[in-house]
């Protein structure tokens, strides 16, 4: 049976098209992301969800969405999403952070001209009659210092642009390499410096506890008299009050805001100033914007929904179309690792690390560790996943840790986790062959060669003579049909491991006859989600 995939918010028809060319049953209900409880009714019914900003995902809503895996925002905010609601669901939650990067950063370039230019008030003085052509004395953009907070996708647009009006930028950004800069033409600075060199100072970061009120008091006391400001990234990165007050000392000379602390903005401390221009959130709002973020989310979701790549995704590790198939068998070898150890392990977890080896070390480990951890929570929680098994082990305080190490024995690549507990540490190894199936290659630090069923008995014993035969006999006469025995040792008459592939479950009887020998310490019935 096909996807099902509702659109609750106006889309495209050229969006709606792609989910259906792409093999995808659409529901298209434009209006129904107003209507919450016509929603909450029929969500249950619709494996992906397409939405813009009219549609409110609620916990409340998530609850009711049973068989819901993908929520696609077409745009970059989610702010109408309960992300944490949805992945404790296991549910993908999707943006398009690039789909409008040029129309915001045009924005903010309009913004800035209209502030250095006073073109609103001299539009409405014109056109209200009077002729006040000495009353909006402007400023040339020419020559110029632009300073850029934050020189990402949106940002770094702004740069070029700038630098194409000769202006002189400096860029502050965290993560942007000296490199970088000199690529794009810019200089790298510190915060301080830029409030004390720019002239005009544009925001193109993400509101965090690190943004949040990045420009206040203390930093606008830093800038040189006369600059001006531009806001069309996200509410909550200026304190407006502060502003205001700089606005009207004329410490700050102008103002252009695009977006504000509370929204819909009815008021604000920056309404009403002479020297400020005010649009309502526009910085998206361009025909060619909205479609290109239609069809992105479109064929975001249908990708995932058909071939199980993840891109632009909130809550999940990304996996392109590409590296999908490649990294499918290794999604299933994580899932059966985890699996082993949350089957065996009885005790609370309190460390867990993953060693990625060789090739697998060059692999998405993030995709790959998302897989270990869905399969390690799955023995206790049924309906556990590759979104919601991170969030679970970090509320559980877990200790979590990779490691990556160039190739260092004869497999060219593989993955180990152990797991300790308050008593114990558990470790398992294992590596994809060439046929694609999943292979343990090690477990408790003995190595062995064992096929992965879905139906397996893992035995830990002393190694004394005539354990074969015990177990062999032991499950032969309960008709348990064995299709592969491996067996590994620590040494003679040390720690033993028996893996046994056998047909079909195995009842707690037949293990109570097996734990009955006194050389075995474990007889556990394993169970994986072998395809």
């Amino acid at each position: 049976m096909a996807p099902r995939v509702l659109v609750s918010d106006e889309l495209s028809e050229t969006a709606v098209q792609i989910f259906r060319d792409r093999g995808l049953e659409v529901d298209f209900q434009p209006k129904l992301g107003k209507d919450k409880e016509k929603l909450a009714e029929i969500i249950g019914n619709y494996d992906g969800l397409a939405i813009r900003s009219a549609t409110k995902v609620t916990e409340k809503l998530i609850a009711a969405a049973t068989n819901l895996k993908v929520v696609g925002r077409a745009g970059i905010g989610v702010d109408n999403v309960d992300i944490p609601a949805a992945s404790r669901r296991g549910i993908i939650v999707m943006n398009t952070p690039f789909g409008n990067s040029i129309t915001t950063a045009e924005h903010a370039i309009a913004l800035m001209f209209a502030v250095a230019r006073q073109l609103p008030a001299a539009d409405g003085s014109t056109q209200a009659g009077k002729w006040e052509k000495s009353k909006f004395m402007g400023v040339e953009i020419t020559g110029k210092v632009l300073g850029v907070i934050g020189a990402g996708n949106i940002g770094s647009i702004v740069c070029a642009r700038a630098i194409g009006l000769k202006m002189h930028v400096v860029a502050y950004d965290p993560f942007l390499s000296k490199e970088r800069a000199e690529e794009m033409g810019v200089v790298k600075v510190e915060l301080d410096e830029l409030f004390a060199r720019a002239d005009f100072i544009t925001l193109h970061v993400p509101l965090t506890d690190k943004t949040r009120n990045i420009i206040d008091a203390q930093a606008i006391a830093k800038m040189k008299p006369g600059v001006r400001i531009v806001n069309c990234a996200r509410g909550g990165l200026v304190v407006e009050s502060a502003l205001a007050e700089a606005l009207k000392s004329g410490h700050v000379a102008g103002a252009g805001f695009d977006v504000f602390e509370v929204e819909p903005a009815t008021e604000s401390p920056l309404f009403g100033l002479p020297n400020v221009v005010c649009t309502p959130h526009l910085g998206a709002s361009t025909t060619e914007a909205q479609e290109n973020v239609a069809l992105q989310i479109a064929e975001q979701m249908s990708d995932y929904l058909v071939n199980g790549a993840v891109s632009n995704a909130i809550n999940m590790p990304s996996i392109t179309a590409e590296e999908a198939p490649i990294l499918k068998p290794f999604i299933r070898l994580s899932d059966v690792l985890g699996a082993f150890v949350g089957q065996v392990t009885e005790s609370a977890i309190k460390e867990i690390e993953i060693l990625y080896d060789g090739s697998t070390a060059a692999m998405n480990t993030k995709a790959l560790t998302s897989a270990v951890l869905a399969g390690l929570i799955r023995p206790q929680v049924a309906d556990v996943n590759m979104v919601s098994a991170p969030v679970m082990i970090k509320e559980k305080g877990v200790i979590l840790s990779e490691v990556k190490r160039d190739k260092s024995g004869v497999f060219d690549g593989y993955i180990k986790l152990t797991v300790t507990t308050s008593n114990q540490t558990r470790s398992v190894a294992g590596t994809v062959f060439s046929d694609g199936k999943p292979r343990f290659i090690q477990i408790k630090g003995i190595n062995l060669d064992a096929d992965v069923g879905k139906h397996m008995v893992y035995l830990t014993n002393t190694d004394v003579p005539g354990m074969i035969g015990f177990i062999g006999t032991t499950l032969g006469d309960a008709g348990v049909n064995i299709a592969n025995f491996q067996l590994g040792r620590e040494k003679e008459g040390g720690d033993a491991i028996a893996l046994l592939y056998v047909d079909g479950p195995v009842s707690e009887t037949v293990l109570d006859k097996l734990r009955a020998n006194a050389a075995i310490r474990q007889a556990k019935q394993l169970v994986f989600n072998i395809d």
